[in-house]
């Protein structure tokens, strides 16, 4: 699956709202930064 630039950066955004809602619910978000460190990576790829 391909994604332009608008929409990688939606993506991150987007799991990293996630990610600080998990944290400011006390809930671990180990498998979220996991997930949002293989986008940034894949995009960074392009």
């Amino acid at each position: 699956m391909k994604f332009s630039d608008f929409e990688c950066n939606l993506l991150i955004n987007g799991i990293n709202e996630w990610r600080n809602m998990l944290l400011a619910a006390d809930y671990t978000a180990e498998d979220v930064d996991e997930l949002l460190l293989k986008i940034i990576r894949k995009a960074e790829g392009k």
